[in-house]
């Protein structure tokens, strides 16, 4: 995952992400787009499970999903998720065996064009692959963007824009994709902000200079107001494979 281990965050994931009516928001696009309602759905990048198990019991989705994190995997097969460790770019599952292929937060973490092309061998004759990505146009409006100078264009390398995710996703074998926006708009508490960076919540972080990073982390703690206000922007895709799994 790009050289950034997820076992160490799988204790505190979910309290540093809350599950919120902005997080049901995203969900109902993503079930939407892909037409996940009562689908064969794989979900990669499963983290702890939550998404896999809200398709479960609110799309009524039978679900497999996979994550490269043996302790994100343990978390979610504690919510009945059928999640197992794996790996987007080599999936352990037979060709033509899905109808949607969905990841929420995750694309930047993978090689995308090997990922990209092992989805749609997963997916059956005009199955979808619906993703969920943060839109890089925004990282200027993320609440700890000033503290951290290099942040935004480390994650400008990660995370791909709408014009460049659609053409990876046609090279890989899929049609022009549907693309949405979406810009939602946060509070969190001071303290809730300060976990998020003394912990490295967010794996950016880890690829800070270990200078910018104590820096930035004190100056927070010094400056940061009692609530933190800001714009989240997202990127939704849906595609439809061109080509019968092989």
């Amino acid at each position: 995952m790009n050289g950034v281990s997820f076992d160490g965050r799988a204790a505190r994931y979910d309290e540093l992400r809350p599950v919120d009516d902005q997080w049901w928001e995203v969900f109902d696009a993503l079930v939407r787009l892909g037409t996940l309602r009562g689908s064969r759905v794989l979900e990669v990048g499963c983290g702890t499970g939550r998404l896999s198990q809200a398709l479960e019991e609110r799309a009524l989705a039978r679900v497999w999903a996979i994550d490269a994190a043996p302790a994100m995997v343990e978390k979610a097969r504690t919510l009945g998720v059928n999640a197992r460790v794996g790996r987007a770019e080599n999936l352990p599952f037979k060709a033509g065996w899905f109808d949607a292929v969905v990841a929420r937060m995750a694309i930047h973490l993978l090689d995308r064009p090997t990922a990209f092309a092992e989805a749609r061998r997963a997916l059956a004759p005009a199955g979808r692959i619906v993703i969920a990505t943060e839109d890089p146009a925004t990282f200027d409006d993320l609440w700890f963007g000033e503290l951290f100078p290099s942040l935004a264009d480390i994650d400008r390398a990660r995370f791909p824009s709408a014009e460049r995710l659609s053409a990876e996703l046609v090279a890989a074998g899929f049609a022009a994709p549907t693309v949405e926006h979406k810009a939602q708009e946060r509070t969190i508490t001071r303290e809730h902000a300060l976990e998020i960076l003394r912990t490295k919540a967010y794996s950016t972080f880890e690829l800070l200079p270990g200078d910018e990073y104590r820096d930035g982390l004190a100056q927070a703690e010094r400056e940061l107001p009692e609530a933190v206000t800001y714009r989240f922007g997202w990127i939704f895709a849906s595609a439809e494979s061109m080509t019968s799994a092989a």
